[in-house]
Order: structure tokens, then C-alpha cells, then sequence
């Protein structure tokens, strides 16, 4: 778990979109992003216990990793 007051630090973008999906990052304050793995894509559990809140269907779907503390998420648009 994350120290709650580093949780205040979190930043997240507003929504972009495609025809598919939409898309999201979030950016963590370092003494959170130094615990993010880079070997493989966070699952729900994981990225919530650092701390992110988003509504469900969110997902993490990929690692750019010269910034791993910035975290790229993308969900369906339903039609």
C-alpha cells in the first residue's frame, strides 16, 4: 500500500478518445512511481494499491518505460 499522502499527489488527464477505445493517463509522484513494476502491465488490484482511482473498465494497456511513473489506461466505448 501507498502512504495516503502521496495519493493527493496523483494527477490525472482529461479523457481522449478514438473510435474504440478511451484513453486516459495517470501520473504518479515519484516515491510511487519508483514502485511500479516494468515487467509486466498492472492489473486492477495493483494499480489501485498505488493509490489510482478510477470508475471500472479501466485498463492499464501500456508500459512507456522512459516515464513508468506515467501510467497509460484505455477502456471500450460502448455503443
Amino acid at each position: 500500500m501507498v502512504e495516503n499522502d502521496a495519493r493527493f499527489l496523483i494527477r490525472y488527464s482529461e479523457k481522449y478518445s478514438d473510435e474504440e477505445f478511451e484513453y486516459r493517463h495517470v501520473t504518479l509522484p515519484e516515491s510511487i512511481g519508483k514502485k511500479v513494476p516494468t515487467t509486466h502491465l498492472l492489473t486492477e488490484t495493483e494499480w489501485r494499491n498505488l493509490g489510482v482511482q478510477q470508475s471500472p473498465g479501466w485498463v492499464h494497456f501500456m508500459i512507456h518505460s522512459p516515464e513508468k511513473h506515467i501510467l497509460l489506461f484505455r477502456r471500450a466505448i460502448t455503443k
